[in-house]
């Protein structure tokens, strides 16, 4: 709540919370709504939303002149009364053309799905999903969004593999249905759940485009709009690829279709963090509806698509590093774990030097039916145990080495294949056996970085 000096102020000016109002200070003028005041912070700023749809808070000093604004509401405001939900159905709202392809749209939450609460000055969920169609209303240039659904609503932190099935469940229904599937979701995990749709939905003969955004849809610096505009033209073309479609650069120009088991979130806060490991993208998609191929992928009508979303939960991701202790490997195995993926050193190394050996550890989970994964912590590049002494060490103790694959990938693959069997040799089997794409056959020098 604002400082009572400063509602004594609002007050004798008629101003109220979502007024357009002026404030002069020091010679200069700042127009926008007034907002709520965030939880934290001085009671005596005012916080201003700019037409830009930025924010701004503006410390209140004695001689600062607050009044109603005349200026009518800025452009952006009038769309979005436009398409205001409530005067008849979202499809009728956006007159969708029936004549273009169907599409199912899926939200699960997220920052793609949330605006910023002003009580607490943290972001929260929009109201009714549907709203997320408020961001991209030229999608209906490309789609007909004909089916909506929401099989949960949950920030993506806080995600397991019961939601990944039940996701990867609401998808293969949709993909009955109409021509196209698009996910939104939380981009913190964003990685882990591309990958488990990529193993829970076989041979996909239809997109599913998984999509989010770094910023809320509520700030001028979105990235909500162009994802979706991007995945809806990603989910009406023939890739038939489990894949993320998000900014590839950190402008508006085009955005990136990454393959679901080969892309990887790498920074925090750019809108073209998610990036291709180990891969190139599969193809750029721009908002005008061109889609420039960049290497092969499946295309429409490829196989018969099958659902296949069983997971065994019981593993663990775990990261060597100087100075760690094999006893995190003993835990795990106590607390019946049957799988531990390892983002080991270098080209999948683990410390062997006596007092601090993983090898025992290692030895010991196998013989008990764990089975024990080593994936490179290096993110780019492959892992190969015949190079240094101590990789050939693990190796030989019944390791297997996940060759070029992205940790959380293997981590999520392994609970997939745990989830069919535990059978040591079938596990080895099936997790050395590429399913959708997940391993490449060479490293080559154009993938990294991209």
């Amino acid at each position: 709540m604002y400082s009572q000096r400063l509602l004594k102020i609002f007050g004798g000016a008629g101003i109220k919370i979502g007024d357009r109002i002026r404030v002069t200070r020091g010679g200069r003028i700042y127009e926008g709504l007034l907002m709520p005041r965030p939880g934290a912070g001085s009671p005596d700023c005012i916080i201003l939303k700019l037409d830009s749809g930025y924010n701004v808070g503006l410390a209140y000093e004695t001689g600062a002149n607050l009044t109603k604004s005349a200026t009518a509401e800025p452009k952006a405001v009038e769309r979005e009364a436009k398409y205001e939900l409530g005067k008849g159905s979202h499809r009728d709202a956006f007159n969708f053309d029936s004549s273009k392809p169907p599409v199912s749209f899926i939200t699960t939450g997220g920052t793609i799905s949330s605006k910023v609460d002003y009580r607490t000055g943290g972001v929260t969920a929009l109201v009714e999903p549907k709203e997320l169609l408020h961001l991209a209303p030229e999608m209906s240039k490309f789609v007909n969004v004909r089916t909506f659904a929401s099989p949960f609503t949950r920030m993506s932190e806080n995600m397991g593999f019961d939601d990944y099935a039940a996701l990867a469940s609401a998808v293969f229904k949709a993909m009955k249905k109409d021509e196209g599937v698009i996910v939104t979701h939380g981009t913190d995990t964003l990685h882990y759940t591309a990958a488990a749709l990529s193993f829970a939905i076989r041979d996909p003969a239809k997109p599913v485009v998984l999509t989010g955004s770094q910023r809320s849809s509520d700030r001028g610096s979105t990235d909500a709009s162009m994802n979706l505009l991007c995945s809806a033209i990603a989910a009406a073309s023939d890739m038939a690829e489990v894949g993320v479609c998000m900014h590839g650069t950190s402008d508006d120009a085009y955005a990136l279709f990454n393959r679901g088991t080969k892309v990887r979130k790498l920074h925090a806060s750019r809108r073209d963090a998610f990036r291709p490991v180990n891969a190139l993208p599969l193809a750029r998609v721009y908002p005008d509806g061109k889609i420039e191929r960049l290497s092969p992928y499946r295309k429409r009508g490829e196989g018969v698509t099958r659902l296949d979303a069983e997971f065994y939960p019981k593993v663990a991701l775990l990261k060597a590093y100087p100075g760690c202790k094999p006893d995190i490997v003993d835990y795990y195995v106590s607390k019946g774990y049957k799988g531990i993926v390892v983002e080991a050193l270098g080209l999948g190394q683990v410390p062997t030097e006596t007092g601090r050996s993983w090898l025992n550890a290692i030895r010991k989970a196998i013989d008990g039916g764990v089975t024990v994964v080593f994936a490179p912590q290096t993110i780019y590049g492959r892992l190969n145990p015949y190079v240094y002494a101590e990789a050939r060490l693990a190796h030989d103790a019944g390791v297997v080495y996940a060759e070029d694959m992205l940790p959380e990938v293997a981590y999520v693959k392994l609970a997939w294949v745990l989830g069919h069997t535990k059978i040591a040799e079938r596990v080895r089997e099936m997790f050395l056996t590429n399913i959708a794409g997940e391993m490449s056959s060479r490293t080559t020098p154009e993938t990294f970085l991209y």
